[in-house]
């Protein structure tokens, strides 16, 4: 508990101090009350763009992560050779350094040379769906969230796999004996028996996906324009190129905030489906 809050619940606090302070990291703080929550929450469409933009990257990185992670474990229940091998490619991603996710997808995007993407285009034909990914406002900001979403897919497999991989056998046997299709096994047994991990899990990918920051900032810096900021990465850069540590704390407690909220509302969800 000690470390837990000297290293989590300290800085949280710091951080609501210093929102109702006006500060520039070196000279006297100045008490502003709640001024930068108000600027916040009523006089600045770029945090209200940035915020928009999170709740898309949310969006996609929860499909990709929680929708593909597992139908992937589902699939590798069918496997019979190589699934401890598939498992370690799977697993990869997530031990890779952010910073050579980022490299690689800036090589993968790329417009000029042709990258992988717009190879493969070309390879069926689609050469004029080919555009700099990163340089598009339309695609910037799903293009910087596929590589998050990639980033842990394997980390989420392999969690929701050990899930699947405690059903009962027996329940699964005789549902197939009564009749019952791959579907139903799946929405009657597998799932519901699963359901605690996956909420779980959920909570995770969520609290993660509105606090990602690295591979966004490093790909565009929020750019084009405002097309992929963040909310993490305006609250970066208003704290450590425009130096307003003041409201840069008050969008950091917003972020805390919200996560609070959003695990609140997956929970109340699994309750409400469990009663």
């Amino acid at each position: 508990m000690l470390l837990f809050g000297g290293g989590v619940l300290l800085p949280i606090f710091q951080s609501l101090f210093l929102s109702f302070f006006r500060w520039d990291g070196i000279t006297e703080m100045q008490f502003v009350g709640i001024d930068n929550y108000i600027k916040m929450f009523g006089g600045d469409p770029t945090f209200w763009k940035a915020f928009v933009n999170q709740l898309i990257y949310l969006v996609i990185c929860v499909a990709i992560q929680m929708g593909a992670g597992l139908a992937i474990a589902c699939l590798l229940l069918t496997i019979t050779r190589g699934r401890e091998t598939l498992k370690v490619f799977y697993l990869m991603p997530a031990v890779i350094s952010t910073t050579a996710i980022a490299l690689l997808f800036q090589r993968i995007y790329s417009y000029d040379p042709t990258g992988l993407v717009n190879s493969l285009l070309e390879l069926v034909g689609l050469d004029g769906l080919a555009r700099p990914w990163l340089s598009d406002v339309h695609t910037v900001l799903a293009a910087v969230s596929v590589p998050e979403g990639w980033r842990f897919l394997g980390l989420y497999t392999i969690i929701l796999y050990a899930a699947l991989l405690s059903v009962p056998k027996e329940l699964e046997e005789a549902a197939a004996l009564d009749g019952a299709n791959p579907w139903q096994v799946f929405t009657k047994i597998r799932f519901p028996h699963i359901r605690p991990v996956w909420v779980t899990t959920m909570v995770m990918v969520v609290t993660y996906g509105l606090r990602g920051f690295d591979i966004p900032y490093l790909l565009t810096n929020g750019g084009p324009g405002q097309a992929s900021e963040l909310v993490t990465t305006y609250m970066y850069k208003t704290a450590f190129v425009s130096t307003n540590y003041g409201y840069a704390s008050a969008i950091s407690v917003f972020i805390v905030i919200e996560c609070l909220v959003a695990v609140g509302l997956i929970f109340m969800l699994a309750r409400r489906r469990e009663s």
